[in-house]
């Protein structure tokens, strides 16, 4: 006999627990997970992809976005700066990017298979 998944059980006790930390406000405000989340991917992809043309873009992006969010819903500042000041890190990680300084993303040698 096949056991049932255990999907909804736990899915009932994730949900169910978010619920009751934010409803006694021990959880904090979305907008912080959500910054915190995003600048924590930032650094994992410096650290687990290494410095590259692809992560030299993407990490710090992904920082600004996690400081962006929170200074928007903290209302430092309106959402217009935000996203011209986004823009032009994009544009300035985009040409450090072409730099030669800067190495190409490493992949692994290809196997050899002899048929």
């Amino acid at each position: 006999m096949n056991k049932p998944s255990i999907f909804l059980p736990l899915a009932l006790i994730i949900i169910g627990a978010l619920w009751f930390l934010r409803a006694t406000d021990i959880l904090p405000p979305s907008y912080i997970i959500l910054s915190i989340a995003l600048c924590v991917a930032g650094v994992l992809v410096l650290i687990f992809d290494g410095i590259n043309k692809q992560s030299i873009v993407a990490a710090p992006l992904l920082i600004y976005c996690g400081v962006a969010v929170f200074l928007f819903y903290r209302e430092l500042l309106n959402l217009s700066p935000l996203i011209a000041l986004g823009m032009v890190v994009s544009g300035v990680l985009m040409l450090i990017a072409r730099s030669d300084l800067v190495p190409d993303k490493s992949t692994p040698p290809a196997k050899n298979s002899q048929l």
